[in-house]
């Protein structure tokens, strides 16, 4: 496990005292109306360096793609004065737009290079769709709520993610069509690593995923394919994710409102 993660998954919160000022202020900053639209890039050069910088991160290729992708684009108009601010936000149908942070972590867990093909579960908004379109040679992502499937094809479309296949279907089973891939990372807890998202990993392939254990705790894992019998596991800490819903997740009825709370994740 990197310091970064080690740091982060075991403190779960800030210690230094001026964190609570600098947040109010951020949110103020974040939370005007009025902004226009040269300010955007501002703002997004401050989440990077306040969410992100001052935090230890220094995946230089992960800093660069959000500090290019506008992130608020990808949610409603009404939310969009909110979108750079450090904590998930409602994208309808009991989803979620991930906090900044989160993406980045699973995002640099997957430790790309530039020519994979990468698959990922949970569209929602298609934020984290466009960051990994700036980080791997082509992207396939599935959502299971059509809605959220059109706006996030069309928000991709708008920001000009080319690379980036958006499929509506149960995203547990993972989409044999374009496998194997050489990483793959979901964005909803389930109670297992579902069996074919490991056999749609390439030979020395990673997939990054939140996993729920009876208790209801719930920890990020990176599984690697070793060859084609033999996976290996890193635990890189707790997190806290809706809940995978599909074939090989969780069923409609196992799910009660403890899933339904992302956690804000600092550190």
């Amino acid at each position: 496990m990197s310091d970064l993660f080690s740091s982060f998954f075991l403190t779960g919160h800030f210690d230094r005292p001026e964190t609570g000022l600098r947040a109010a202020r951020t949110v103020r900053y974040f939370m005007n109306e009025n902004i226009r639209e040269k300010d955007w890039e501002a703002l997004r050069r401050r989440m990077v360096r306040e969410q992100l910088l001052d935090r230890g991160f220094t995946d230089n290729a992960v800093l660069a793609a959000m500090s290019k992708v506008p992130r608020h684009l990808f949610v409603a108009e009404d939310k969009q004065s909110q979108a750079y601010v450090d904590h998930p936000l409602p994208i309808g149908f009991g989803q979620t737009i991930s906090q900044p942070y989160m993406v980045a972590v699973m995002i640099e867990a997957l430790r790309l290079k530039g020519e994979e093909r990468v698959l990922e579960i949970g569209t929602g908004s298609g934020y984290a769709a466009a960051i990994l379109a700036e980080l791997a040679k082509e992207v396939y992502t599935i959502e299971r709520i059509k809605e959220l499937a059109e706006s996030a094809r069309a928000h991709l479309q708008a920001v000009g993610a080319e690379n980036v296949h958006v499929i509506c279907g149960d995203g547990s089973l993972g989409y044999t069509q374009a496998a194997p891939y050489q990483a793959i990372v979901v964005t909803a807890a389930g109670p297992r690593p579902p069996e074919n998202l490991k056999q749609q990993l390439d030979i020395g392939g990673v997939l990054v995923i939140p996993i729920e254990n009876p208790s209801g705790d719930q920890e990020l894992v990176r599984i690697t394919r070793r060859d084609d019998e033999s996976f290996t596991t890193e635990f890189l800490g707790g997190v806290r994710f809706v809940p995978l819903l599909g074939e090989q997740g969780w069923k409609e009825s196992e799910i009660s409102r403890r899933h339904w709370r992302p956690r804000i994740l600092k550190f």
